[in-house]
């Protein structure tokens, strides 16, 4: 079933909240704080398409993660709950081809620019369905 692009760059931007501690600042071992995210404001076509395929497996993730996340009853559960779809976001960003750091200063440019935006929706329009 294929998202709508509107859907898919929506669930995106919301995944950046709940990935805030998660994939979308470090790849590493934790830090005490996010690291700070560097736009990438001229990415490639190529690079387009690989942020569209990831970000829509991404958000499939978070969506997956987040009932589990809002149901946790104590912080160490949420911090598990992060960890594990932090991993997942990692690997699928990675298998699509773009390292975290390219994938989160995408992402940023495209929070930012709202023509960078209209290319990834339409990246979206016609890349394949993403299965579940």
């Amino acid at each position: 079933m294929k998202r709508s692009t509107k859907a898919a760059l929506s669930a995106f931007l919301l995944t950046a909240g709940l990935a805030s501690g998660a994939a979308m600042a470090q790849a590493a071992a934790p830090a005490p704080q996010p690291a700070q995210v560097q736009p990438i404001t001229s990415p490639s076509d190529a690079q387009l398409e690989k942020f569209a395929a990831a970000s829509q497996k991404v958000a499939m993730v978070a969506n997956e993660y987040q009932p589990r996340f809002d149901s946790a009853t104590d912080d160490a559960s949420r911090q598990q709950i992060l960890q594990e779809a932090d991993a997942k976001m990692v690997e699928l960003v990675r298998a699509d081809g773009l390292t975290v750091e390219e994938f989160n200063g995408i992402g940023q440019a495209v929070q930012q620019d709202p023509q960078l935006r209209e290319r990834v929706m339409q990246k979206l329009d016609n890349a394949p369905a993403v299965q579940q």
